[in-house]
């Protein structure tokens, strides 16, 4: 099985955003990055496949030079070679022109699954995929807890809301979009590092003429205030008129 996994790197959660001075995107040059986590349950997910049916897991990346960071660290955890759409653009770019990237890469490969994660820490989107699958022509699940692969189809389990759980079952070739959680992640060994530096990572420009389907006119970053409320009165009117404000003013019960 020739299994494509789709990841990202994005700032830290540990890091403090800073905005840049247009103030649509973050200081890039001031951030500490990671692998995209929704990223690294799907590449964990590719590597068991590979592991119980054979062939190979191949990491696709779009972005600047940087995202070779996260390219090695997938490939230490036991990717077989890796795709990188080298971009600076790529970096801040939204869903559809990161999937044309990615696609562009990918079309000569003919893979028998592609993965990607549910959505990317940073911008959250959760279109990525479903966008690549579009441009690829495949058929795509998202929010997908669980994968069976037989022989040519997959059955996957996707997570509904309200505690509900969807069985699909569909053809192979085919795109899914994984929920974090799926599984329990594994850690580059030693070896694996080791093994990553003779691993191949094939630098492709990306598509020319792909533009912006949006545009971020600008960001800012939340205020924290605190408020005190002093409720007077008896306890029995006191509760009351708590219960009032959680209901009416902070809307967090019915």
């Amino acid at each position: 099985m020739k299994i494509a996994v789709c990841i990202k790197q994005v700032p830290s959660r540990e890091w403090q955003p800073r905005l840049d001075e247009r103030r649509t995107w973050i200081r890039e040059q001031d951030a500490s990055y990671e692998m995209n986590e929704p990223d690294a349950y799907a590449l964990e997910e590719g590597l068991r496949l590979k592991e119980k049916h054979g062939g190979e897991v191949v990491v696709c990346s779009a972005g600047p030079g940087r995202v070779a960071q996260v390219i090695r660290e997938a490939l230490a955890r036991g990717a077989d070679r890796a795709i990188h759409v080298g971009d600076e653009a790529l970096g801040s770019a939204d869903a559809s022109v990161v999937a044309d990237a990615l696609a562009s890469a990918m079309a000569d490969e003919q893979f028998d699954l592609v993965l990607t994660g549910l959505q990317s820490d940073d911008q959250g989107y959760a279109q990525t995929g479903v966008i690549l699958a579009e441009r690829l022509g495949l058929p795509h699940a998202t929010i997908v807890i669980e994968v069976q692969a037989g022989d040519g189809t997959l059955r996957v389990k996707r997570e509904l809301e309200g505690g509900w759980f969807q069985w699909v079952t569909m053809p192979m070739p085919a795109l899914l979009t994984i929920q974090s959680g799926i599984n329990q992640l594994r850690y580059a060994t030693l070896k694996g590092i080791m093994a990553a530096k003779r691993k191949e990572i094939r630098t492709v420009p990306a598509p020319a003429g792909a533009g912006p389907r949006q545009e971020i006119v600008g960001l800012y970053v939340p205020e924290k205030s605190k408020k005190t409320h002093m409720i007077s009165g008896s306890p029995a009117e006191a509760a009351k008129e708590l219960v009032r404000r959680l209901r009416e003013d902070a809307r967090v019960i019915q």
